[in-house]
C-alpha cells in the first residue's frame, strides 16, 4: 500500500531545492554584507514563550502542535515553533542582551495546525531581527535589506506599503477601547475589518470623518502624513507622535528615491508589533512584512529594549524563480567499459581529478543513452589499453574524441567553453 505525505505537508523535489538554495543563499549573503549574524532557534520552545508574549489567544491555540514534554514525572507543554521572531527574542534575553545593538537573521521553518489540510502546515522564512535600536534609520535599513534580497532575486516590481499598528492602539484607546475588547478588535481591524472603527458609536464628527480618511485614502509621500496631522481632532492628538514616526521613515525613503504606499488598511499579520509596519508584495502575492516590536522583549523578561525586524517567505518566492534547470555546461557523465575491479578503480580516479578541477561528475551506472543524458558531457575510460585512454562525447554538439589523455580531454572541454 503506498502512503501519502500528511495533509498540508510539502515535498520540494530537485528543481524546487534549487530555488530554495537560490533564496537562502542570497539572503545569507546580503544579511552578511550588512553586518546580520545568523542564528538558529530550536524547532520546540515552551508553549508559555509564546502566551507570555499575548501572540497566542485562546483561539490562536487551535492553530498550534502542542503536547507534553515529560521529564520524570512533570511535564511541560511545548509547541513546534510557530513564529520566528519570538523565539529570537527569547535567545537574544538569554544569550545576547550585554550587547548594544543586535543584528540578527535566520532561515527557519514555522509550524501552525489547518484542519482541512488545504494550506501549508509547515512555512519557511528568512527573517531579520534589529535589536537595541530606536532610530528610524533602523526601520529603513531593514526595508532596504529586504528590497536589496527581493532585487537580487530578480523579482519585480516589488511593492512596499506601511502602516502603523501604534496608530490603531493609541485610536482604540482613545475612543474608550480598552484591554481584552482592545486586543479582540485590534486582531479585527488587522485582519481587514474596518468597520470596527467606522461604526464607532458616540464620537464627534471630526472623530468619525478621520477615522473614515485614515482607512479609506492611501498616500506616496510624507506630504500625506503632513496633510493627515492637519486634519487631526484634538481628542485624538495622542496619536501624532505614530504619524510623526511615520513621517520620519518616510523621509528617509524619499531621500533615498525608494517609492512606497502609506496604506493605513495594511496590517494584517502584525499581532504584536506595536509601531510602524510594512509589507512586501509583487504580482499580487504578499512575499514578506516587518516592523517595530518594541513591547516584546519585557514581556519575555528581558529588559525595556526596541526592535524592529522583518520576515521574507520562502514558499510565496520560490514560485516566483525562474528554473534553469541543474547546471549543465559544467556536468560530466563518467563511464567505464569495464566493471570489473580495474576499471571501477581508474574511473573513481579520473572522477576525482575532474571533481578537483571543479567539475561536477555523476558516475554512469551502467550504459548511457546519449539522448537520455542530462549532462553536457559524456566519459567513458576505454578498456583493453596498458595506458588509460578517454573518449569523450559532447552531447551538445555531437562532436567525438577518442584516445584521449586526462589533459587533452580538459582542454577540449576548456576550449569549448571558451567558444
Amino acid at each position: 500500500m503506498r502512503i501519502p505525505k500528511c495533509k498540508g505537508a510539502r515535498d520540494l523535489m530537485p528543481h524546487d531545492m534549487r530555488k530554495f538554495r537560490r533564496v537562502k543563499d542570497v539572503f545569507r549573503s546580503s544579511c552578511a554584507s550588512w553586518g546580520y549574524e545568523e542564528i538558529r532557534t530550536p524547532t520546540l520552545e515552551y508553549l508559555h514563550l509564546f502566551t507570555a508574549a499575548g501572540t497566542l489567544s485562546s483561539s490562536m491555540l487551535s492553530r498550534v502542535y502542542s503536547f507534553l514534554d515529560w521529564d520524570g514525572w512533570s511535564g511541560e507543554r511545548v509547541v513546534l515553533r510557530p513564529d520566528g521572531t519570538i523565539p529570537s527574542a527569547r535567545l537574544y534575553v538569554e544569550s545576547l542582551s550585554h550587547r548594544p545593538i543586535a543584528r540578527l537573521c535566520y532561515v527557519e521553518n514555522m509550524f501552525s495546525f489547518e484542519g482541512t489540510g488545504q494550506e501549508a502546515r509547515e512555512r519557511w522564512q528568512c527573517g531579520v531581527e534589529l535589536i537595541g535600536s530606536t532610530e528610524p534609520g533602523g526601520d529603513a535599513e531593514l526595508i532596504m535589506l529586504a528590497l536589496e534580497v527581493l532585487h537580487k532575486l530578480d523579482i519585480a516590481p516589488v511593492s512596499l506599503k506601511l502602516s502603523h499598528v501604534g496608530l490603531f492602539k493609541t485610536l482604540l484607546h482613545k475612543v474608550g477601547i480598552e484591554d481584552e475588547e482592545q486586543a479582540r478588535r485590534l486582531k479585527e481591524i488587522l485582519t481587514g475589518d474596518f468597520d470596527v472603527l467606522k461604526n464607532i458609536k458616540d464620537q464627534p464628527t471630526d472623530v468619525k470623518t478621520f477615522l473614515k480618511l485614515l482607512l479609506e485614502l492611501q498616500g506616496k509621500s510624507r506630504g500625506f502624513l503632513d496633510n493627515l496631522t492637519s486634519i487631526l481632532p484634538d481628542r485624538l492628538s495622542d496619536a501624532k507622535p505614530c504619524i510623526d514616526d511615520m513621517a520620519r521613515i518616510a523621509e528617509l525613503l524619499d531621500s533615498i528615491g525608494q517609492e512606497y504606499e502609506i496604506d493605513f488598511a495594511s496590517g494584517e499579520g502584525f499581532e504584536y508589533y506595536t509601531g510602524m509596519v510594512f509589507q512586501f508584495s509583487s504580482a499580487g502575492k504578499m512575499l514578506g512584512h516587518g516592523g517595530r516590536y518594541d513591547e516584546l522583549i519585557p514581556l519575555i523578561g528581558g529588559e525595556q529594549v526596541p526592535a524592529s525586524g522583518f520576515a521574507l517567505f520562502i514558499d510565496n518566492i520560490m514560485p516566483m524563480l525562474s528554473d534553469d534547470g541543474p547546471p549543465a555546461f559544467g556536468r560530466v557523465c563518467l563511464t567505464s567499459e569495464s566493471m570489473q575491479l580495474k576499471g571501477v578503480k581508474q574511473a573513481f580516479e579520473v572522477a576525482d581529478q575532474l571533481r578537483q578541477q571543479g567539475y561536477v561528475v555523476e558516475m554512469g551506472l551502467g550504459t548511457v543513452a546519449r539522448d537520455d543524458c542530462d549532462c553536457r558531457w559524456v566519459v567513458s575510460l576505454q578498456d583493453n589499453r596498458e595506458t588509460m585512454r578517454l573518449s569523450l562525447i559532447d552531447t551538445q554538439s555531437g562532436k567525438e574524441h577518442g584516445g584521449l589523455a586526462l589533459d587533452q580531454l580538459l582542454l577540449i572541454i576548456e576550449e569549448a567553453q571558451c567558444q
